[in-house]
């Protein structure tokens, strides 16, 4: 049976999802399971394309780091190169004799200007030199000024916190068939509430002999929890108004499936409405496997046990 005789006419579709019908064909997902759109852009010049003050936001936090200190070497470098072409004679306080021991001092010296320390020892007197000086202390004021721009934004960014689960299943769920993932957020002291989920599918069809991709609103068990203390299973079921019923681990794969998960909700720590992006494709939709609890109850709680967030049994 083809795919396209296995569609529900009945499910509902949606035409708002931002990706167009004929996208992605040839292969690869929509979304990154870090949420991050699976998209690159051309036509226009890469520094219109390109936000620097984003990137330096969203990269991971060593990265971040080797910007900083890749900056800040290569800024003082790049001054030392210029005393070291005025010549030694521009400062006082110069004690080596070498090329390489002069280069040094001059490099320290920079770094000491471009922070505003100052040690006193190595001193600018030709009038070249302290003009340079003068405007790499005026560059170390601004350089500093954004970083603490950039590290204050890092921290205070709100943030969802949510860790979703590796895989999603297709179980056994009340005399039926039922697709599962579930999530919950990983910081200790966070707790979200008026928390909403929302699920696409996205399913390559056959129409009049092309290839276009349909979108699917699927209907959950529930959509919208109150608050979000420990994980949340969310269950679609698989009945006869879901576009999967019917549906084989190579029909899946057939269709080249992919879900979209959109979870949004209200943090107390950020007093912010937070959303987390993820997707899933039909290689991480396994068949016939049912999660395991990922919590115990002991005297003094309960405990949530995140190592567990994707472990699953076979029925």
């Amino acid at each position: 049976m083809s795919v396209m005789k296995r569609l529900n006419p009945h499910s509902k579709t949606n035409e708002d999802t931002g990706f167009s019908n004929t996208g992605n064909i040839n292969g690869g997902r929509f979304i990154n399971r870090d949420g991050s759109f699976n998209l690159s852009k051309k036509g226009r010049p890469f520094w219109d394309r390109i936000s620097v003050f984003y990137n330096m936001l969203s990269i991971p936090v060593w990265q971040f780091i080797g910007v900083i200190l890749l900056f800040y070497i290569a800024i003082n470098f790049l001054y030392t190169l210029v005393y070291f072409w005025l010549g030694q004679e521009q400062f006082t306080g110069l004690i080596f004799h070498s090329q390489w021991g002069i280069f040094k001092e001059l490099f320290f010296f920079s770094t000491q200007t471009f922070t505003t320390v100052g040690y006193g020892r190595i001193n600018p007197v030709g009038a070249a030199a302290n003009f340079v000086a003068s405007l790499e202390a005026l560059n170390g004021f601004l350089s500093f000024a954004i970083a603490t721009g950039l590290i204050y934004g890092r921290f205070a960014r709100p943030r969802a916190h949510l860790v979703f689960s590796d895989y999603a299943t297709i179980t056994s769920y009340r005399d039926k068939k039922g697709l599962m993932f579930r999530f919950a957020c990983f910081k200790e002291h966070h707790a979200l509430s008026d928390v909403t989920v929302q699920v696409n599918l996205a399913m390559l069809i056959q129409e009049d002999g092309q290839a276009n991709y349909k979108y699917y609103v699927l209907a959950l068990e529930r959509s919208h929890i109150e608050n979000l203390p420990m994980n949340w299973t969310v269950v679609h079921p698989i009945d006869e108004q879901s576009p999967l019923v019917g549906f084989s681990e190579e029909d899946l794969r057939a269709a080249d499936v992919e879900l979209y998960v959109t979870v949004r909700g209200f943090n107390d720590v950020y007093s912010s409405t937070v959303q987390q992006r993820t997707s899933y494709t039909f290689q991480e939709i396994k068949m016939n496997r049912r999660f395991v609890p990922m919590y115990q109850e002991t005297e003094t709680g309960t405990i949530l046990e995140l190592h567990k967030l994707s472990k699953s049994v076979a029925l």
